[in-house]
């Protein structure tokens, strides 16, 4: 195969006038991105698409000779506008007619897959089929004749597995003939029910004339009669009103056109399947089924989970910890150095670098090993199809909070960070539900919280850190499951919703795809750390340090003994009670702060913290700033989706009034007993 990736900072070369545009197209869970990961390589680049906050991926690669856009559009079951995935997939293909659309199906789920494919062929584009995942069909017992699909389609099929690479060399001449006009494209469409074509026909005839570019008319009359609210609403405005009255009127006499366009869809499907798939004889079980006796027992399936968060953890220790003070005694190196190379230069520009940069944005960095591990696991048990699972053993449990297993994804995903917690709400559909989920998200531990953990938590407790970081991590999901419980029964009334959820089929894990995942999460961590963190903690320097150059007489030690006797409740002094301040802007930040304001060098800030407070005064400050409000990102996020100024300032308000409370508890109740002993 000869696939060249083109740096980023090199334009593509333009075969022609321009790139040949390519759209990647297929349900959740079918390998769409581990193709597009194989073809762009670490050249692409990841954004929203323009007015939403869907992510938006693209990427460009040579393949002989010609230069490729491909653009990797949402994953979605159908293309009715449900959802704003499912609009901007039919839009970007109806407005942009790229070249061609890969329409990638899961050769195990055919059947399922295919629905996706009936509603793309009707569109002004080429389509081909990338039938993948034909090794965990195989797996399963399922045999597929590609040759008989193509016939029965009419377009081209090529059979694959992205993640071994096999077929993609295939697939791509497939493409560059499609492109170039050299393979034959007559599509079979499927057909509404034969009761309703001649509705069909009338309302084509109604809106002749009337349909804005670039729509194709059949496809618009096919819409309207599947009740499409966005086709609705542009014809309603594009029609005369008494047009609009006829077109109107055929659809109130057919309210069950819906059911005829989908019964119709089903049906070409079922002739897809039987024409070309051969299904594992009666009794056989397939890998899947044996695995998931485990995996989703209502208790194995429970400690499996349990197992697999701890194993996580233990390497987090294992593994990341010696890492992490490998970083920090070099940072601190570092810091030392520059103060020595900086021996005649003014004061405070030795001390903006040594401490400001380094020692606050460098001490940040020092979380790299363990946040690459913890994302490299998320990856893992997402690529083989663990994550799913996750959710359904969770379902109980969560229906005692007043949610159901699908809420589990998005707050599964608060562990790597809160913000794409909040944004992965939306695959609930219960507005209710959703808005539970968000006010709950923020309580998960982000591995920011989780990285303050690991970097005091030995410090201070030494062998016992492993066990008071799980207990941390149960502390704030038994805080999330008892607020769960709280705002369902007084916000919300104690109502549920139904749990509907797809679990796709084990398969091998991608590594190229998993490293990917793992490079992008860090490299946003790093320039994260480069960027906000780095300016927060010349900031904090800077007010440490003004108005006299004296650390005594600062703004910052103003403004934390202002505060103080609010922390002394808690055991915190002023400093202690700064950092957690600072932490609103980033989680990392508290440790950037303290490092700042205790000008840690060789010594290392771990051992100076150690020598300056408790362990007691330590698992106060863990508690509350397990429990804290989360940081600007999160609070923009849960804005961004409730709408609402309100529900965000009382998300806010909640997390502050438990993180302080349950700080004070800790902190009042552990000085009780230890004067009780």
């Amino acid at each position: 195969m000869s696939v060249r990736t083109v740096p980023e900072t090199v334009a593509p070369p333009v075969v022609g006038e321009r790139p040949i545009l390519v759209a990647l197209a297929g349900q959740p869970n079918v390998g769409k991105s581990t193709l597009f990961n194989l073809l762009t390589g670490l050249h692409q680049h990841v954004g929203n698409w323009p007015g939403k906050t869907v992510e938006r991926k693209e990427g460009h690669f040579t393949f002989n000779g010609a230069s490729y856009r491909l653009v990797d559009l949402p994953g979605t079951y159908s293309l009715t506008a449900n959802s704003p995935e499912e609009l901007i997939a039919r839009e970007f293909i109806l407005r942009e007619r790229p070249d061609v659309v890969v329409a990638v199906v899961d050769a195990a789920t055919l059947e399922r897959s295919l629905y996706l494919v009936a509603e793309l062929l009707p569109l002004p584009a080429p389509v081909i089929v990338a039938l993948n995942m034909m090794d965990v069909a195989r797996q399963e017992g399922i045999q597929i004749e590609p040759e008989v699909l193509q016939a029965a389609l009419g377009v081209p099929v090529v059979p694959m597995s992205a993640t071994h690479g096999v077929g993609v060399p295939e697939l791509l001449e497939t493409v560059e003939r499609m492109a170039r006009g050299e393979l034959p494209y007559t599509p079979r469409l499927p057909q509404i029910r034969p009761d309703h074509r001649e509705v069909l026909e009338t309302l084509e005839e109604r809106i002749a004339g009337y349909v804005p570019e670039p729509y194709p008319r059949e496809w618009v009359a096919l819409k309207l009669l599947e009740g499409d609210t966005e086709v609705t609403q542009m014809m309603r405005a594009a029609l005369p009103l008494e047009r609009w009255e006829e077109v109107h009127a055929v659809l109130r006499a057919h309210d069950d056109a819906q059911v005829a366009v989908a019964s119709g869809r089903y049906e070409w499907i079922g002739r897809m399947v039987r024409a070309a798939v051969t299904r594992p004889r009666l009794g056989q079980i397939g890998l899947t089924e044996r695995l998931d006796r485990w995996a989703t027992h209502p208790v194995w399936g429970l400690v499996i989970l349990a197992s697999i968060l701890g194993l996580v953890f233990w390497l987090t220790y294992t593994v990341g910890a010696p890492l992490q003070g490998w970083l920090e005694k070099g940072i601190g190196a570092l810091a030392e150095g520059v103060r020595g190379l900086l021996t005649g230069a003014p004061a405070w520009l030795s001390g903006l670098l040594a401490d400001g940069v380094i020692g606050g944005a460098g001490a940040v960095l020092t979380f790299l090993p363990i946040l690459v591990i913890f994302f490299a696991a998320m990856a893992f048990l997402e690529d083989v199809g663990y994550m799913a699972r996750a959710a359904y053993v969770m379902d109980g449990l969560m229906h005692l909070i007043g949610l159901h297993g699908k809420s589990f994804l998005p707050l599964f995903l608060g562990f790597g960070c809160n913000v794409p917690a909040i944004l992965g709400t939306r695959v609930i559909e219960s507005r209710r539900a959703r808005l539970l989920t968000i006010l709950l998200a923020p309580l998960v531990p982000c591995t920011a919280r989780m990285a303050v953990i690991v970097f005091l938590a030995p410090a201070f407790f030494g062998p016992a850190a492993p066990l008071v970081s799980w207990g941390l991590v149960l502390l704030s999901l038994g805080v999330l499951a008892l607020t769960g419980i709280v705002l369902n029964r007084v916000l919300f009334r104690g109502r549920r919703s139904a749990f509907i959820m797809e679990l796709p089929l084990y398969h091998l894990p991608n590594w190229r795809t998993i490293g990917l995942s793992v490079w992008q999460r860090s490299l946003s961590f790093v320039r994260k750390a480069g960027t906000v963190i780095l300016a927060v903690s010349v900031v904090i320097w800077a007010l440490s340090t003004l108005p006299g150059g004296s650390a005594g007489e600062s703004y910052l030690v103003r403004l934390g003994k202002f505060l103080e006797p609010a922390g002394r409740l808690m055991g915190l002094d002023w400093r202690l009670t700064v950092a957690l301040l600072s932490s609103f802007v980033a989680k990392e930040n508290s440790i950037a702060t303290l490092g700042v304001l205790f000008r840690a060098g060789e010594e290392g800030l771990a051992g100076m913290l150690a020598a300056t407070y408790s362990p007691l005064v330590a698992l106060a400050y863990l508690v509350v700033q397990t429990l804290f409000i989360p940081c600007a990102a999160t609070v923009g996020a849960i804005r961004q989706e409730t709408a609402s100024w309100r529900w965000t300032l009382f998300s806010v308000g909640l997390l502050l009034v438990i993180s302080l409370l349950a700080g004070m508890v800790v902190f009042q109740v552990g000085a009780w007993v230890a004067k009780g002993v």
